[in-house]
Formats: structure tokens, sequence, C-alpha cells
């Protein structure tokens, strides 16, 4: 049984979406993406409720296993800051009524599972999504392939094995190269990667 992600990189203007299926062997299928938001003179509480709406809506049309969400960093515009963090609460909140669970992550966490690099730029990661899913086109707006990515890092992340399987080794491959061992390239890289900045905070 495939694992089913919804990623979400929350946004009041523009708030990607994107649900992928991940089988055991890390092979990533699309399928849905797209973006939810509002004109930036909007009211706050209709902007919140415009994605409240939407997030409920594909929650209930995609039915996910689990929610992957960006994590939210301070930054030097604090207005963008406080938007994206409302927006998130919105959508964590729909997915806790259904008992779906959330994990978040980090901008950089995602550069790297999907490109192999934690400093990619966006066109980079969406070029990756591109290879991984197999598109013939490149998912625009940025915000919607940032939604798939946040979905294909949390899935390779977490694993998309059930308790007592084995991944496909040598077999059918995520995009992001090779299967060895489990792993792609792109995988592997980001494991190498995480562990150099865990061994850098200590």
């Amino acid at each position: 049984m495939p694992l089913r992600v919804l990623g979400v990189d929350p946004g009041l203007t523009r708030c990607g979406l994107g649900v992928v299926d991940v089988e055991g062997n890390r092979r990533a299928t699309l399928v849905a993406v797209g973006v939810a938001g509002t004109e930036a003179g909007t009211a706050l509480d209709a902007r919140l409720l415009a994605i409240s709406e939407a997030i409920e809506l594909w929650l209930d049309t995609h039915s996910p296993d689990v929610l992957a969400v960006e994590r939210v960093f301070s930054q030097l515009n604090v207005s963008t800051v406080m938007g994206t963090a409302q927006a998130s609460g919105v959508v964590i909140a729909a997915a806790a009524r259904r008992g779906i669970p959330v994990a978040l992550h980090t901008p950089t966490e995602v550069k790297a599972a999907v490109t192999g690099s934690g400093s990619a730029n966006k066109e980079a990661v969406g070029r990756m999504v591109t290879k991984i899913l197999r598109l013939t086109e490149m998912p625009r707006p940025a915000d919607a392939a940032d939604a798939l990515a946040l979905a294909i890092t949390h899935a390779w992340r977490r694993g998309a094995l059930g308790p007592g399987q084995a991944a496909t080794q040598g077999s059918a491959s995520s995009g992001g190269g090779p299967v060895q061992g489990g792993l792609t390239a792109a995988q592997r890289l980001w494991a190498e990667a995480e562990a150099k900045a865990k061994r850098a905070r200590f």
C-alpha cells in the first residue's frame, strides 16, 4: 500500500498543495498539485478562511496518510513570517481535526532531500521534482513544486516501507538516481549532508 503524503508550502497569497503516493521501493507518483490563496489586499480573516476551505477540500478529496508542512523560520520580513505562520496553523488544525499526523520539514532539509544540496535554488528543486515524479512539465508556480518536494522529502525520510517489508534494490528509481541499498543518489547525498550538519552542531 503506497504512503500518501500531502505537502503544504504555507502562505496567504499562495499556499502550495501537492499530493504524492510513494511505494515501498520509494517510487513517487503525482496524485494532485495546485495552489490556494488570496490577493494581498484581502482582509486577514477572509484570507485565512480561504486557506481553511482549500485544505479541508484537499483533505476530504485525497485522504492523505500524513501532512508534510514547511517549518516556519524567522526572517527579516516579520509580516511575511506572521502570514506564513497563520496559514500553517490553519492547515495543522485541519489535519488535527481528522487525526492526520503532521510533520514539519525545513527548507534546507527539503532541498537536500530532492537535489542533494541544501543550498539549491527553487529552479533546481522544481527540475528534480519533475524528474522524480516523471512529469512532462515543471509544476508551476514554484509554491506548487515546493509542496511536492515537501511530500517527497517526508516519504523518503520516514520511509514508505511497512513493517517487515524491504526496499527493492536496483529496481525502480524514484528519479533521484539509481536505487542502491534502498537509497537514491539524492537520498544518499541528503543523508551525508544531514550527518555533517549534526557533527557541526557538536
